[in-house]
């Protein structure tokens, strides 16, 4: 693994980067790119040696900062994040490999090009694997769910599974997972557990404990604030009583003392 520079000691290529064409219809694409690479990122959150990202650029000719690619999500292994994250992009000089796991998803301005031009590229620069995904279910990839393995230069389908309830899946070799594509949406699985990481339940009922929790602890709160209240009124109560109490006590003291004082002025009349 390489050594982390700090930013001033990077050799970063002294070169013109064009701005990159943008993509007409990336709207389509969004929701199924930020949910993959949402539940991926988090699901190696733990892992020193996974670097997952859905941002910048490859960049993989020193020579030339043009030469680049933008896949929609990319994985390299037995890398540390933090040093890779310490340049503006992935700079496949600097990180020592290209990515380890590139995945692109459909949209209408991009799908011959991924099929095409970008494969071959990934191909080209010895990325391990490459998925497509298709949130179509196929109508612009010719299948919602592809996985290949390079293999000699060329690459070769993963096997497909179709589950009996029409399911397609397929597993990834490198990062040991499942992509599954149940006829509306994706879904990345466990294949240890078999269970969907669906990390998008976990923080809705991360959020309804989270409420609950307020809740419970607000409604503690006014119960304490109602004892307190009503210890504060008992109180006040029994000041108020003892109060009472302290002053018929003496009122009691002035009538008896008035009336042993009317009591010795009669003895001493008679007398």
């Amino acid at each position: 693994m390489a050594t982390i520079k700090s930013t001033l000691e990077l050799a970063l290529p002294d070169i013109f980067y064009e701005d990159p064409e943008p993509v007409e219809d990336h709207m389509h694409q969004e929701p199924t790119i930020s949910f993959l690479v949402f539940t991926l990122r988090t699901w190696f959150e733990s892992r020193q040696d996974v670097f997952v990202s859905a941002g910048g650029f490859v960049f993989y000719n020193e020579a030339n900062g043009n030469d680049r690619v933008a896949p929609d999500c990319y994985i390299a292994l037995d890398v540390a994040p933090d040093f890779v994250f310490q340049f503006p992009n992935f700079f496949v000089w600097e990180v020592g490999k290209p990515p380890d796991f590139v995945l692109e998803v459909a949209s209408p301005s991009t799908a011959q090009n991924d099929l095409g031009r970008k494969r071959a590229l990934y191909a080209r620069l010895g990325i391990p694997e490459y998925w497509r995904m298709d949130p179509t279910g196929g109508e612009l990839y010719g299948a919602p769910l592809t996985g290949e393995r390079l293999v000699d230069g060329e690459y070769v389908p993963f096997p497909i599974r179709v589950s009996a309830d029409g399911f397609i899946s397929s597993r990834s070799e490198d990062l040991q997972l499942d992509f599954q594509w149940n006829g509306e949406r994706f879904n990345i699985i466990d294949p240890a557990t078999g269970n969907t990481i669906d990390l998008r339940d976990t923080l809705r009922a991360e959020s309804r404990a989270r409420e609950e929790a307020e809740s419970e602890a607000s409604a503690a709160r006014r119960a304490q604030q109602e004892a307190e209240f009503q210890a504060e009124m008992e109180r006040r109560a029994r000041e108020e009583a003892e109060s009472q109490a302290e002053t018929e006590r003496r009122e009691a003291e002035e009538r008896i003392r008035a009336l042993t004082e009317e009591v010795e002025r009669l003895r001493g009349q008679r007398g």
